[in-house]
């Protein structure tokens, strides 16, 4: 006999990790998901012609200081070592990112040491006059100065985010590092890989459970959860109200899909950071499997704009609106029983994948204690706000 029946809504990286924790803990698992294949927009697989790997909602890089979370990983996949090295075209030119020693002696034309290039951004180019940067702008300048600014930060932020950097808040630039050393690793976590034969894979294993029973091209609706002991529910927090207080903003993408015989720009991500390029990014996908070789590429041209009801939900805006709305259907959130909200849309964040695992772990042994204990569960282990 089970534990209960539980419902997760949804089967990327949130609903799979939690409930396998709670299938191997002794409930029957229900897993529903609207679109016809696991894994979210995690999802990857084979392309027919090219044989090569590809994201299909755009690259997704696995990169943890959390050793838990790798290890849980790797249980359930071979991880592969992937350093992701972007690259930039602007003003003609082809440069390395983040902004590295590199960067700095391209872009100036120079051939300065570290303490000296140091000295450069520091002492003449970063404007020192903000003393609180308060904007994405503001931040930039202050640590890169105008120059590097226009040419590596503000067209992109303005086809990405579709407003003015000096409209978003320092703390989205916070996690772009300037190095002066030459140091093009994007990332600076202890573990960084791509899963050896795709995501959508590795979360079929982690669904792989006696007491999970997965149902794709299934809509949820909210008449459903009186058939289940609880819900756990990965879809936007706004929908399981029905959008009664409005929408919250996203930023979604649009891909436009090429196929190219050879090597078509030699590493995996390309940067636009020019607004007159409509384009933010082309990201080239046999170069996020190193390891394989493919004759053939599939490529895509991402495009940035706002998402409409029907579209794919992928960046959270987060600026003070959205803000408000959200702290108003947090407070209905946290006055309805029977469902916990997760992962980025049912918590309305960005989330990395590794803190989105981390987040399904904890919030499964928190749902478990509190059962224990004899405690109704909450709506967010997660705070949103």
């Amino acid at each position: 006999m089970g534990q209960g029946r539980l419902l997760m809504v949804g089967a990327g990286l949130s609903g799979a990790v939690i409930g396998r924790h709670l299938a191997e803990a002794g409930y029957d698992i229900t897993v529903v998901d609207a679109r016809s294949h696991i894994g979210g927009n995690c999802h990857t697989e084979r392309d027919a012609d090219t044989g090569v790997m590809v994201h299909i909602y755009g690259p997704h890089i696995f990169h943890t200081d959390d050793a838990e979370v790798w290890d849980y990983v790797n249980a359930f996949q071979t991880f592969m070592p992937y350093k992701n090295r972007v690259k930039t075209t602007s003003r003609g030119q082809v440069f390395s990112l983040p902004v590295n020693l590199h960067t700095i002696n391209q872009f100036f034309g120079q051939t300065m040491r570290p303490d000296e290039a140091r000295t450069f951004i520091t002492e003449e180019q970063a404007d020192t006059s903000i003393e609180d940067p308060q904007t994405f702008e503001e931040q930039a300048m202050r640590f890169v100065g105008r120059d590097l600014y226009e040419a590596f930060f503000k067209g992109y932020t303005m086809k990405q985010w579709g407003c003015h950097p000096s409209e978003l808040p320092a703390s989205i630039l916070k996690r772009l590092p300037v190095r002066f050393n030459y140091d093009d690793n994007y990332f600076f976590h202890k573990y960084q890989g791509m899963p050896e034969n795709g995501y959508t894979d590795m979360i079929g294993k982690i669904l792989d459970h006696e007491r999970i029973e997965v149902k794709l091209e299934t809509v949820f609706d909210r008449s459903q959860a009186g058939d289940y002991d609880h819900v756990f529910y990965s879809g936007p927090l706004d929908g399981w109200f029905d959008f009664e207080l409005g929408r919250l903003g996203y930023r979604t993408l649009d891909f436009e899909r090429f196929t190219y015989d050879g090597d078509y720009q030699g590493c995996a991500v390309m940067n636009y950071g020019e607004v007159d390029v409509p384009f933010t990014r082309i990201t080239e996908h046999k170069h996020f499997s190193p390891w394989e070789e493919h004759e053939g590429s599939v490529c895509y041209r991402e495009f940035s704009r706002a998402a409409e009801p029907e579209d794919i939900p992928y960046y959270p805006i987060r600026q003070v609106a959205e803000k408000a709305l959200l702290s108003d259907y947090v407070k209905l959130a946290e006055a309805t029983s029977g469902v916990t909200f997760v992962g980025r849309l049912g918590t309305y964040r960005y989330l990395d994948m590794d803190v989105t695992i981390r987040e399904a772990l904890d919030t499964a042994r928190g749902f478990l204690s509190d059962r224990a204990e004899g405690r109704a569960a909450l709506a967010f282990y997660q705070a949103p706000l």
